[in-house]
């Protein structure tokens, strides 16, 4: 009992300093005071290089050893500071209270040329690199420096001749055996399995996996659209966006159909042309099971279950249920003709009149074969073979007939 009052004093001797400030202990090589001796023991070991604390694992050597034990986690895979919010695990505690301001959007950390926030300390560091053009990292063969010691890694490429990107790739995935060469992009493919997504909008509450998904997803909310078409200024919230963009003057297709000779513009394009190759209809209606190669085709169709007719004429309030539909109606108040016919010169509304010159019938009857000129007449042809009421179908046909003529 003795001992530990002893202990006590002792402690309570040490603690008193951080009130105090009194700081006994100071370095003989640069000055730096503290207020314990072991601290300027472990500090002393930065100016000799000393590092007694080996890993029994490897080859590696550290100055402290809450370092040893740190690193010794690298090896066992232990993980024991975890967090409340989403159950992600770390190896250190700084690196969880890293993490935890994902959630709680503390951005401590601020720059006094600009105002500008960071979460870490080490964002802020870099970005004030951009008002003091300080560059820390300077190349031991020649006297260029930079910014960011990865900058500097691929300049050392040049002089010798070694691929920053060798192609290693020494992280992978337990879950699905998939290699990665940076651990980041590990942490981030894992998600796809786990389905943790720590990055949430503090709009709506939507939630995301990657950080960079969360900074897209906000500009909806903020309507920032920092990248700008250079040919006809027109702005996008995503730079992807701005490349897809910029292919209608550039003219550039770059994917191509396997099947056939067409090219595309985007990846997406591709993808649901593909489906007239293979068939493949991957969008259901729930009501009536009728299937569809693409989701807007399958969302248009749902609407006649719902009834729903969310486009309104802004001259007579007619609803419809199709934006196109509503294009249509519009030229009765307008006026507007844009189709001119080449074999009789006759303008118009819509684009059918040319059937009657050219005979096609692009509506065939899924039933007996017999094809239309227009899908309103194959409609009132199907009625025939479910038994509806057909008393009034010889004046719908006949008014079809005379629309596809003066329309």
């Amino acid at each position: 009992s003795a001992l530990l009052a002893l202990w006590g004093i002792w402690v309570g001797f040490f603690h008193q300093r951080t009130h105090t400030g009194e700081k006994p202990y100071s370095c003989s090589d640069c000055g730096a005071r503290f207020s314990q001796l072991g601290n300027l023991k472990q500090h002393e070991r930065i100016h000799t290089g000393e590092k007694p604390y080996s890993c029994p694992d490897c080859v590696k050597c550290f100055t402290t050893i809450t370092e040893l034990i740190v690193h010794q986690r690298t090896h066992t895979g232990e993980k024991p500071y975890s967090c409340s919010v989403c159950g992600a695990s770390f190896s250190r505690l700084g690196t969880l209270k890293q993490h935890e301001r994902i959630h709680t959007g503390e951005k401590p950390y601020f720059c006094s040329d600009c105002g500008k926030s960071f979460s870490q300390l080490g964002h802020l560091k870099r970005h004030e690199r951009i008002h003091t053009e300080v560059k820390p990292y300077s190349c031991s063969d020649c006297v260029k420096c930079f910014k960011t010691s990865t900058e500097l890694k691929v300049h050392h490429g040049t002089h010798t001749g070694e691929k920053t990107h060798t192609g290693e790739k020494p992280y992978f995935c337990s879950d699905c055996g998939a290699r990665f060469s940076r651990l980041g992009t590990l942490k981030q493919h894992e998600r796809t399995h786990t389905g943790v997504k720590p990055y949430s909008c503090s709009d709506c509450g939507k939630s995301f996996s990657r950080l960079g998904n969360l900074k897209q997803h906000e500009r909806m909310h903020t309507g920032e659209k920092p990248y700008s078409c250079s040919d006809c200024g027109a702005s996008f919230s995503h730079p992807g966006t701005l490349k897809q963009h910029e292919r209608i003057h550039t003219g550039e297709k770059p994917y191509s159909c396997s099947d056939c000779v067409k090219c595309f513009t985007t990846s997406n394009e591709l993808i649901v042309h593909q489906r007239t190759h293979t068939g493949e209809k991957p969008y259901s209606c729930s009501d009536c099971g009728k299937s569809f190669s693409q989701l807007g085709d399958l969302k248009r169709h749902e609407r006649i279950h719902t009834g729903e007719k969310p486009f309104y004429c802004s001259d007579c309030g007619a609803s419809f249920s199709h934006p196109g539909t509503l294009k249509q109606h519009e030229r009765i108040h307008t006026g507007e003709k844009p189709y001119s016919c080449s074999d009789c010169g006759a303008s118009f509304s819509r684009l059918v009149h040319q059937r009657t010159h050219t005979g096609e019938k692009p509506y065939s009857c899924s039933d007996c074969g017999k094809s239309f000129s227009r899908i309103g007449l194959l409609k009132t042809h199907e009625r025939i073979h479910r038994g509806e009421n057909n008393s009034s179908d010889s004046h719908q046909v006949k008014y079809y007939l005379r629309k596809s003529i003066w329309l």
